[in-house]
C-alpha cells in the first residue's frame, strides 16, 4: 500500500509539472486577449518600489462613506480583486468577443464582451482604452451566479503615464436567507 501511495504521488507530480511549460501552452507566450493580470503584476512591484500611500473612500449598504488614508499599502492584496478581471485563462479561450473603437485623442477602446453559453467565464465584459501602447483605463463587470451565491461587481482602474492613479469596485452580494449587501470602494494612489 505504501509502495502505491508513493508512486500515485509521483505519477500526480509528473502530470502536475507537465502543464505549465514550453509549447504545449501556447497562452504562457501571447495572451489571446488583454493581459490584466501582467498589467496588474507590474503596476504592484511599481508601487510597492516607491511606497506609495493610497487614500480609500469605503461605502457599505448605503451608509455614510468612511475615507482613510493608508500610508503603507500591501499593493498585491489591495489589487487582488482586479486580478479577477483576467479573461486569459486556458478555459477561457474564445470565450469572448472583441470589438475595437477609435476615440479622439488617438484613444482606442477595445471591449470583450462574453459569447453566448460560457459558464466558466465571470467576466461579462471588459473595456480597455489605451493609447498607444499604454492602458489609460481598464472596466470590468463580473457577475458570478449558483445556487446559494449570486454577486455582480464593477470594477474600474485608471492609470497616467503607465502608471495605476486610481481604482474602484462596486457591487452587490447576496447570499440565500440573507439580504443583499451593497458597497463601494474607491482608492486614490498618492
Amino acid at each position: 500500500m505504501r509502495k502505491g501511495g508513493a508512486a500515485l504521488l509521483a505519477g500526480a507530480l509528473a502530470l502536475a509539472g507537465c502543464g505549465d511549460a514550453g509549447p504545449a501552452a501556447p497562452a504562457a507566450r501571447r495572451p489571446l486577449y488583454f493581459d490584466v493580470k501582467g498589467l496588474l503584476t507590474k503596476q504592484v512591484e511599481l508601487l510597492e518600489q516607491r511606497h506609495a500611500a493610497v487614500t480609500k473612500r469605503v461605502s457599505l449598504r448605503g451608509n455614510a462613506t468612511e475615507i482613510v488614508r493608508v500610508p503603507t499599502v500591501k499593493w498585491a492584496d489591495e489589487l487582488q480583486i482586479f486580478f479577477q478581471a483576467d479573461i486569459n485563462k486556458a478555459a477561457l479561450r474564445g470565450a469572448y468577443a472583441v470589438d475595437s473603437l477609435a476615440l479622439p485623442g488617438g484613444l482606442l477602446r477595445r471591449t470583450y464582451t462574453r459569447l453566448p453559453g460560457q459558464p466558466n467565464a465571470p467576466v461579462s465584459r471588459l473595456t480597455v482604452v489605451q493609447q498607444g501602447a499604454l492602458p489609460q483605463e481598464i472596466a470590468a463587470t463580473i457577475i458570478q451566479n449558483n445556487p446559494l451565491f449570486s454577486a455582480q461587481k464593477q470594477l474600474r482602474v485608471q492609470l497616467q503615464n503607465g502608471q495605476l492613479r486610481s481604482y474602484e469596485v462596486t457591487g452587490t452580494q447576496k447570499l440565500i436567507l440573507f439580504d443583499s449587501l451593497r458597497y463601494a470602494a474607491a482608492g486614490q494612489v498618492e
